[in-house]
């Protein structure tokens, strides 16, 4: 955790929580680190939902088995994870403020960016909604995300 830092979503002054790395599991995962995404094949353009969380962020933490179950529940979705900090080169001008955020985007073309309650109805909801639609892109997102999406969507981009 960053000097000084209070754990994401918990009161001014709580004790710092041990911090546990989201891309370390007991068992395979099907939520990919930031920097495997582009070399998944890109087969008839499969929706890609990313988490951008930090490791400090106990939300985040919480939030990492909500995404392992959507995971296995959505084979047709690609799930991935970076953390804003560690990940920073591959992320790069993105200026998240409040985590989980969610980025969706399909075909390099960004469809959602925004922060996310960490309840699995609500991110399952959120999926199925673009997990159909044609990739259009949304009105009013950053270029930096739809940069994002693009360089990601590309072999080689991660």
């Amino acid at each position: 955790m960053p000097s000084g830092a209070t754990p994401c979503g918990a009161p001014a002054g709580a004790p710092a929580q041990p911090t546990v790395s989201a891309t370390t599991a007991a068992s395979p995962t099907r939520v990919l680190p930031v920097d495997q995404l582009a070399a998944q094949p890109a087969t008839d353009a499969p929706l890609v939902v990313l988490a951008l969380c930090a490791q400090w962020c106990g939300t985040c933490r919480e939030f990492r088995p909500t995404l392992e179950r959507l995971a296995e529940a959505r084979r047709d979705v690609v799930f991935a994870w970076a953390d804003v900090e560690d990940d920073a080169e591959l992320v790069g001008d993105l200026d998240v403020e409040n985590f989980p955020t969610l980025a969706l985007f399909r075909a390099g073309v960004a469809l959602h960016y925004g922060v996310s309650l960490p309840h699995e109805s609500v991110v399952a909801r959120l999926i199925e909604t673009f997990a159909a639609a044609a990739p259009r892109a949304a009105p009013g997102l950053a270029a930096e995300i739809g940069a994002l999406a693009r360089r990601l969507s590309q072999p080689g981009g991660g």
